[in-house]
């Protein structure tokens, strides 16, 4: 790689496609406790799954996976990944239908520069649900952002849905 080479700034990470080992219970979970929709469907072995009118912003198969194990801890492999909503509110009100809905979380994090919450899919893959804060607000230290780990308050998130 040469020195100095920078990707384009507009570029963006593109859709998510997981491997797992029941299509109809995956899809069942990113429909009913995520609220993504069906956009479309390669025979019984993958399903695209979109948050609003793109092709697909998730892809689920059972093509190297099917009735499969989750990696086991202390491999390498897919750490989370992230869906970022538009809103605080949307945050909160997802929390409370997933914490409604008996899914259980694997954490709740204020990142100074984000709020979120961690969980896994029935396959074992682990999520993130997060919403940014303004850019300009986000802490600054010796010229690059200040991210840390430190616990959500979840009675804050829960006052905007007051």
């Amino acid at each position: 790689m040469p020195d100095g080479f920078a990707i384009d700034p507009r570029t963006t990470i593109g859709h998510v496609h997981l491997k797992v080992s029941e299509i109809e219970r995956a899809e069942r979970f990113y429909v009913d406790m995520l609220g993504f929709h069906v956009t479309a469907r390669y025979g019984s072995d993958a399903v695209f799954l979109s948050a609003g009118d793109n092709h697909h912003d998730l892809g689920l198969n059972t093509w190297q996976s099917r009735g499969g194990p989750p990696p086991p801890p202390g491999t390498t492999g897919l750490f989370h990944f992230a869906i970022r909503l538009p809103t605080r509110r949307a945050l909160a009100e997802l929390f409370v239908h997933l914490r409604d809905a008996g899914v259980r979380f694997s954490g709740a994090s204020d990142h100074l520069v984000s709020e979120a919450i961690y969980l896994h899919d029935p396959d074992g893959n682990g999520i993130e649900v997060y919403c940014d804060r303004p850019p300009e607000s986000w802490p600054r230290r010796n010229g690059e952002i200040d991210m840390q780990t430190l616990p959500l308050d979840l009675d804050s998130l829960l006052a905007e849905l007051d």
